[in-house]
């Protein structure tokens, strides 16, 4: 296992403190390696979980899976089914420049979401009306 020396804020290590103390967790330890492990979950469902317990403590925090899905956000943690909604809209409003302002200012040319959001406005483009 690799050791890892991370400095955080006085009154994050204070709250983190309370809770093992309140018998949250066994340890700041055991609270880092969670916090952590469940980031990598949010990030990626697929994450392989290697910390011991981590299914226990998520229970007895009662993290429940609205909350993991709230934490997560509607489209699974990424901007991009707001912004397909937002492109979709400026579309059929046939309003084709605001769309493209949208995806500029939110995208890199190069990113995979960008093509698709283009990709999208060009089916509205194309359409007939």
């Amino acid at each position: 296992m690799a050791k890892d020396t991370v400095r955080y804020p006085d009154e994050v290590v204070e709250e983190i403190d309370h809770l093992v103390e309140d018998g949250m967790f066994e340890s700041k330890s055991e609270f880092y390696r969670f916090s952590a492990e469940y980031v990598l979950t949010l990030i990626n469902p697929d994450h392989d979980v290697k910390t011991f317990n981590f299914d226990e403590i998520k229970t007895e925090l009662d993290i429940s899976e609205e909350d993991h899905a709230k934490a997560l956000g509607t489209d699974g943690g990424t901007f991009f089914l707001d912004a397909v909604i937002t492109v979709r809209k400026h579309g059929l409003r046939g309003d084709y420049e605001a769309a493209e302002r949208f995806i500029d200012t939110h995208y890199d040319s190069t990113d995979q979401e960008c093509i698709i959001l283009e990709e999208l406005l060009g089916t509205y483009r194309s359409s007939p009306t």
